[in-house]
């Protein structure tokens, strides 16, 4: 479930973090020396220039040219028009407005900033905030602002003003909650709790609980943005079977996290089946899409269940571990991606709730 704003009732969404990582290099850039020789009179005069700041275009993902109209068309098939370099440019926008406003000074030194990803684009696994994210946290870093100049619960609200306010992206706040946090975060977005804040309430949910999980995705690219629309807009019109879907997701994830805790693996499949064809209820077949569809059923004809991991495009599912050689051939010999997934939980993690 994804939410711009608060939700008029209690909604609670659950995310797992994939074990996917998004790699950024920020470095201060040298200062570039220029000399000027004159002959008559002899003058030897150095002039130091500050470095630039610069944004790279990496040329695996926003390149600017090509081997062919072929190859341009492969590659804009593949990774979208726009590329990460507009979050970078958009992150580093944003950074300087929130600084300024909140009266948290600056140094004047410039940087290198440039992005490398190994989320694959446009399938559902919020690649884009994740780019964000890691760029948000390295302009943190080199400016030495800490987590109680920000609190760590703001953090996700930044990201998602990113995207929504300066890029118009539909989205919500949970992807850019769990890559903050990382690890396994359950995330209430009680609407008052939501008004008074500007946050939800979010808490540190044991891993080690889990299940054995897998990825299913397709290599087509989709917009998960044009997936979100229609639903966001009705229910921000407070259309009462939109409403009430989201309330069910709500409920479907209490009864996950009671099976969690549990151990009990049939009612966590149970819940994750339930999402799914609640969702599929409510955004209808022609959105949820053909490939999506038939990557349910293929895990169905498994003997498991599986939901949308993010906003399509991409399936998380769990499995015994006699169940995956099965679900692995199932996959691929149609087309699709197959990788069992290990969360990553960062280290000194505590579980409980994640407050100020």
């Amino acid at each position: 479930m994804w939410s711009v704003a608060s939700p008029p009732s209690l909604s609670l969404s659950l995310f797992l973090s994939l074990a996917l990582s998004l790699a950024l290099s920020l470095s201060l850039a040298r200062a570039r020396t220029h000399t000027h020789h004159h002959i008559a009179p002899l003058l030897l005069r150095t002039i130091l220039l500050p470095p630039p700041l610069s944004l790279p275009s990496p040329p695996r993902y926003d390149p600017l040219s090509f081997g062919g109209l072929a190859d341009l068309h492969g590659i804009g098939k593949r990774e979208g028009y726009q590329g990460g370099m507009v979050l970078l440019m958009a992150t580093c926008k944003k950074f300087y407005e929130y600084c300024m406003q909140s009266g948290i000074a600056l140094h004047k030194r410039n940087f290198t900033l440039q992005y490398d990803t190994n989320i694959p684009r446009q399938v559902g696994m919020s690649g884009s905030s994740a780019i964000v994210t890691a760029a948000f946290k390295a302009l943190m870093e080199f400016y030495s602002i800490t987590d109680s100049d920000i609190l760590p619960v703001d953090q996700p609200s930044f990201v998602l003003a990113v995207e929504a306010d300066e890029l118009y992206i539909n989205a919500g706040l949970q992807d850019r909650v769990v890559q903050g946090f990382g690890g396994l975060i359950a995330m209430d977005f009680e609407k008052e709790h939501m008004d008074e804040t500007g946050t939800g309430r979010y808490s540190r949910l044991d891993a080690s609980l889990l299940p054995p999980l897998w990825i299913a995705y397709e290599a087509d690219a989709s917009d998960s943005g044009k997936i979100h629309a229609d639903v966001k807009a009705r229910f921000f019109a407070g259309e009462e079977y939109v409403v009430d879907g989201m309330k069910e997701f709500g409920r479907l994830t209490d009864a996950w996290m009671t099976a969690l805790n549990d151990g009990d693996a049939a009612a966590m499949d149970a819940a994750m089946g339930g999402n799914f064809a609640k969702r599929r209820e409510m955004y209808g077949d022609a959105v949820i899409g053909r490939s999506n569809l038939r990557m349910v059923a293929i895990a169905k004809g498994c003997g498991c269940s599986a939901k949308f991991a993010g906003s399509g495009g991409t399936l998380v599912g769990t499995a015994t571990e006699e169940q995956f050689p099965l679900l692995r051939e199932s996959y691929e010999v149609e087309g699709f991606i197959f990788a069992r997934v290990q969360p990553y939980v960062p280290e000194g993690a505590v579980i409980g709730p994640l407050t100020r």
